[in-house]
């Protein structure tokens, strides 16, 4: 289904994981993508453009201002317009809470919830230029609403950027742009492979999950391409789990 053709869609931290299961997504479902990582893309750029779409890889950091502006305006020159903006981009460095240094904390707050805020009014600012209304979809986490013995610095973050997604609905509605957010469990990625490295915890974590399994990068394409799509044209401020039951599973 060519949900989104026609149609340009920036992804933050798009080089691997979700980030980069949500760009290839979109490119299979007619748009042209940009992705913002820390490490070049070109490896995915290469698969978009063999899809018959227009890529761009952007590298930088996240947690640095500035690089909200540039990532746009490059994209913006190179594609032409925003119609869709993916604010994926966020580490999780586990730790012990007492003993956690404050470095660690501020890094993960700038790049999580920081790095988002300003990303997310650079493509909201483009958007109200282009005139045509836009689709912005965070990628906050299960985390937003429990807790974890060693995420006392990332829990907060993934809150803040759901309640961002809220607060950005009401101030950008006027402007036709919806604001929504995808809420994942526990998926298969980079951020948590040393942590689930344990065989015996991975079970464990697995077991939890009504449906049987941990998630996958390719399981928050759907709901993502639905939240950037004309399907969920009346969808704004709202909040989308992605956990396979997780959440509900309290008995």
């Amino acid at each position: 289904m060519n949900l989104l053709a026609g149609q340009t869609v920036l992804v933050t931290g798009g080089a691997s994981g979700i980030g980069r299961a949500i760009a290839l997504g979109a490119a299979r479902a007619g748009a042209d993508v940009a992705v913002f990582d820390k490490d070049p893309a070109q490896a995915l750029v290469a698969q978009i453009e063999a899809l018959g779409r227009k890529a761009l890889t952007v590298t930088g950091d996240v947690a640095e201002p500035g690089e909200a502006e540039r990532f746009v305006r490059e994209a913006v020159i190179a594609l032409g317009r925003v119609d869709v903006f993916v604010s994926n981009a966020g580490i999780c460095p586990f730790h012990s809470f007492l003993d956690m240094p404050a470095e660690v904390f501020e890094r993960t707050a700038r790049v999580n919830l920081h790095g988002a805020f300003h990303m997310v009014q650079a493509a909201a600012n483009a958007m109200v230029a282009g005139g045509r209304g836009g689709s912005i979809i965070a990628v906050s986490s299960i985390s937003a609403l429990v807790g974890g013995e060693f995420q006392t610095h990332y829990t907060p973050t993934k809150a803040g950027v759901h309640s961002l997604m809220q607060s950005a609905a009401i101030a950008l509605g006027r402007h036709g742009i919806r604001c929504n957010s995808v809420l994942p469990g526990t998926i298969l990625t980079d951020i948590n492979k040393d942590d689930l490295a344990d065989e015996g915890k991975r079970a464990r974590m697995a077991a939890r999950v009504p449906l049987g399994r941990l998630g996958e990068p390719d399981d928050l394409v759907g709901p993502t391409l639905f939240l950037a799509s004309d399907m969920a044209r009346y969808v704004t401020g709202a909040a989308l789990l992605v956990d396979g039951g997780a959440f509900v599973n309290l008995q």
